[in-house]
């Protein structure tokens, strides 16, 4: 499993092409061999993105493309990730996730199929990635949301990138997920959670300085056969971003990641 950075870290960082060059090289510097481009405020090519990785020893090896540009315009989606040498498509959220219903995620997954189908005649593979909502319940008697979309979504379209951090946040297991998931889960996204006594409130924190057993999701990452897990904090509450990274990196190294 390849251990990358997912640059919605450093989004703050990245509203002009100098600034994500110079995050490109640090990422590289700190030792992550892939990123997952999102977070991108900047204009960039894909011909460009792909020569700066390529020149920093990067693999962009998953992206976060928006549900319109995916449903209307997968042609020009597969051309670029062609160019950037991506095979794994992602989605970041459905559209007004968090007042997802049955009807919209149902309306949502039917709107996807085509491009799925696309994707995965040209190599690729779409990968959704979760949050908390999907272990909520569309009804008392309903199963899960998650339980929902992996019935009516096939495997070979359709890729989770599990979240860790909010598979724990939705009152679910980690281990049991990640077993469940295991012919969809190619990448992971790996960030902590830690009970911060400031606001009395679970906040994100670099990996190995929360609460979350690390050990334990990296050796089934590994025994499932995962390709990339990428570290990603959303707020890191005023705390340098690329220091976070590194801080993240560096005790993943000891659990045998690179």
């Amino acid at each position: 499993m390849i251990l990358g950075a997912q640059l919605y870290t450093l989004r703050t960082k990245l509203t002009t092409l100098e600034g994500l060059d110079a995050m490109l090289k640090a990422v590289a510097d700190i030792g992550y061999k892939a990123v997952q481009l999102s977070g991108i405020s900047c204009e960039y090519t894909p011909e460009w993105i792909t020569e700066k990785c390529r020149e920093y020893g990067l693999e962009i090896a998953l992206t976060h493309v928006d549900f319109e540009t995916l449903v209307k315009d997968i042609d020009k989606v597969i051309a670029n990730h062609k160019i950037m040498d991506c095979k794994y498509v992602g989605l970041g959220c459905f559209p007004n996730f968090r007042e997802l219903t049955e009807e919209s995620m149902n309306g949502y997954l039917e709107a996807l199929m085509p491009s799925l189908k696309k994707l995965k005649d040209n190599g690729m593979k779409f990968m959704y990635h979760n949050h908390d909502v999907e272990y909520g319940r569309p009804g008392k008697d309903r199963p899960i949301f998650f339980d929902l979309i992996l019935d009516a979504a096939p495997a070979d379209l359709f890729g989770i990138t599990l979240d860790m951090y909010w598979v724990q946040a939705g009152g679910a297991d980690c281990a049991e997920w990640l077993y469940k998931l295991a012919d969809r889960a190619h990448c992971i996204h790996l960030k902590d959670m830690v009970y911060d006594m400031t606001d009395r409130k679970p906040h994100y924190a670099p990996i190995g300085y929360g609460n979350m057993n690390y050990r334990e999701i990296v050796k089934i990452c590994e025994e499932i056969g995962s390709d990339y897990a990428f570290v990603e904090l959303d707020n890191t509450y005023g705390e340098d971003p690329l220091d976070c990274l590194k801080r993240s990196y560096d005790y993943l190294t000891t659990l045998g990641l690179k």
